[in-house]
């Protein structure tokens, strides 16, 4: 069944649990995540990007997600992701199909990120959407190169605050060390756990955390040896994930993962299939394989169970 993200987020929150939300591109991408949603009883999230929205189309998604949706008891919210075209993010909220959008304005300064997702807030609304901002520069930690030039990037508490109150958003995208891509960190995964938790005191909203895909050895391993070139690839932490639930995060977003996932298995099918042509068939190890990983992600986050 099809909700808001806002529905979705208040029992993660109240459940202390996050829900994931998870990339699709792609007929295969949106039947691989809701297998696994199906088989871990567990809440979930389609995101589309804008690129996603360029490469397939809005209404061709959003007709496919909803066709997803009517067929699960489980709770489905269809979301635009890290919107920054403000056009197309009204075009999505009036739509009809999305339930969920994100305006990123965290590039903006303050005060004019302030007053567009304050608008875009009243809009969402207006058409009973949810809108999840953003606050702060989701980018790789060791890309700062002081500690001064690291806390002026990251989310700031009380800065949060008086984005909430004045926004009204419905959930918020925070920055605390986490990158998008799958190079996030050189060495070990590390977030600022205690900005996380100074963040979740700071604000009566859902928690956001992007860039959070943890690159898991096992697929990483597969797609190299098929002749993927990631060997450098690293996420963050399967342990740091569930840190940051644990602090408050009720939303995390996975791509790259799902990304590595399509790869491996489509790789491994040509190596080993020469002869096979038929596309059904090379697309169907590839779907199994994310199904394979969002199921593991679904029982890192808690969200099995509870849909």
């Amino acid at each position: 069944m099809l909700v808001t993200l806002s529905e979705a987020l208040k029992k993660a929150c109240k459940g202390r649990y996050a829900v994931g939300a998870f990339n699709v591109n792609n007929l295969e991408a949106i039947q691989a995540v809701m297998d696994a949603s199906e088989a871990e009883r567990s809440p979930v999230i389609l995101s589309t990007s804008e690129g996603a929205i360029q490469y397939a189309g809005m209404e061709e998604l959003g007709l496919l997600a909803r066709l997803a949706a009517a067929r699960t008891k489980v709770p489905v919210v269809f979301h635009l992701d890290h919107g920054k075209d403000v056009a197309l993010i009204e075009t999505a909220i009036k739509s009809g199909l999305y339930t969920s959008v994100m305006f990123d304005g965290s590039s903006l300064p303050f005060e004019e990120n302030v007053k567009a997702t304050s608008r875009l807030v009243k809009l969402a609304h207006k058409h009973g959407v949810s809108l999840e901002a953003e606050l702060g520069a989701i980018a790789g930690i060791e890309d700062f190169v002081s500690v001064e030039a690291k806390d002026a990037h990251l989310t700031q508490p009380s800065q949060a605050t008086t984005f909430v109150r004045r926004t009204g958003c419905d959930a918020l995208a925070i920055a605390v060390g986490t990158s998008h891509g799958a190079y996030k960190f050189k060495k070990a995964s590390e977030l600022d756990f205690p900005r996380l938790k100074a963040l979740a005191e700071a604000v009566n909203v859902p928690l956001v955390l992007h860039g959070a895909s943890s690159v898991p050895s096992w697929v990483k391993s597969l797609c190299t040896k098929f002749g993927c070139e990631i060997a450098g690839a690293k996420g963050v932490s399967e342990a740091h994930v569930k840190k940051a639930v644990g602090l408050g995060v009720c939303k995390v977003n996975v791509d790259t993962d799902l990304r590595i996932a399509f790869d491996a298995g489509i790789r491994k099918f040509l190596a080993t299939h020469p002869q096979v042509i038929d596309p059904r068939e090379i697309l169907a190890p590839a779907k199994a394989l994310m199904t394979r990983v969002v199921r593991q992600k679904m029982r890192l986050l808690g969200s099995s169970g509870k849909g």
